[in-house]
């Protein structure tokens, strides 16, 4: 059987890509592809970008490929490969669409393609090779346009059962006045900044550069998402017997900011366990989703899949 799968992290606005080899736990180098992506395209034109993209790290990789994988965001019917995007203002063309087919017309392999939701990818590599390798039960959360999670036990996702919530995941919680995803998202450091200031933000990180240069309101906003993400978890976390959480996204990246505050709230509430940033970043997810073309890991998984 070939070593080497391919994982693509289907983003927002661009497809990524690259070969995994999955004895070696290792992200074969110069095989990364990256295309943009219009996702208010047709159908074949995201299509067509995407098999681009998947084409090129195919032929960088060379030799024999053992799958493709893809971290996918939802709503997606992820074990039959159909696009169930509506009202997310992204690849709604694709609505009902098999992706698996159409993929299948467009490359020049005939290997499996499987599909796993985006932030369950990231949790899967970062037990696998990344921060959380050494935890049991791992809390994985990729904290960026939205407020994703993935609880797992001994590198396999869990999606029910009674120590997690429904689901398996945390954004659609109920939290204050609406859900999880509200307040633990990139909007709400954008929103509160521009209601204080007037000025619109382009993301996290310029709020960050503010704090870090001594911006008090910038730095109380960092403080008041830390304490409310460290008030949040802890009932979860326990139930789970989580003995560690791996961050990602791009919220992580201001983790000076917010993480004594995460960590002192959780404390309060006697949580103390570590909490890791990425090292994996935007790789975890293609590693991740790569790891689906391994048969062995794949017949752990492939009954939870039909669940997500």
């Amino acid at each position: 059987m070939a070593k080497i799968s391919l994982g693509a992290d289907i983003g927002g606005s661009h497809i990524c890509c690259a070969a995994v080899d999955i004895e070696q736990h290792i992200l074969v180098p110069q095989t990364t592809s990256d295309v943009k992506i219009n996702n208010q395209g047709s159908t074949e034109e995201i299509l067509d970008g995407w098999a681009k993209a998947i084409e090129e790290t195919i032929q960088k990789a060379g030799g024999d490929i053992a799958g493709i994988g893809f971290a996918m965001p939802g709503p997606f019917n992820y074990a039959e490969g159909i696009a169930l995007f509506e009202r997310v203002q992204k690849y709604e063309s694709l609505y009902g669409i098999s992706v698996t087919d159409e993929l299948n017309r467009r490359l020049s392999v005939n290997v499996p393609l499987r599909y796993i939701n985006d932030a369950t990818a990231f949790a899967i590599a970062e037990a696998w090779m990344g921060e959380g390798k050494n935890f049991r039960n791992l809390l994985a959360l990729t904290l960026g346009t939205g407020f994703g999670s993935a609880f797992v036990k001994e590198a396999v996702p869990v999606l029910d059962g009674d120590t997690v919530p429904a689901l398996g995941c945390l954004y659609h919680i109920p939290y204050e006045d609406g859900i999880a995803d509200d307040p633990f998202s990139t909007r709400w450091f954008v929103n509160l900044y521009k209601q204080e200031t007037g000025k619109s933000a382009d993301g996290v990180k310029a709020i960050a550069d503010e704090a870090r240069q001594g911006q008090k309101f910038a730095q109380g906003l960092f403080e008041m998402y830390g304490t409310k993400l460290g008030d949040f978890l802890p009932p979860y976390l326990k139930k789970f017997a989580a003995d560690g959480i791996v961050l990602g996204g791009n919220v992580s990246g201001a983790f000076d900011l917010f993480g004594p505050f995460m960590k002192a709230a959780m404390h309060r509430a006697g949580v103390d366990i570590p909490v890791a940033v990425s090292a994996l970043k935007e790789n975890a997810a293609i590693m991740g989703s790569a790891r689906l073309a391994d048969e062995e890991y794949w017949n752990s998984v492939k009954e939870l899949i039909k669940k997500m």
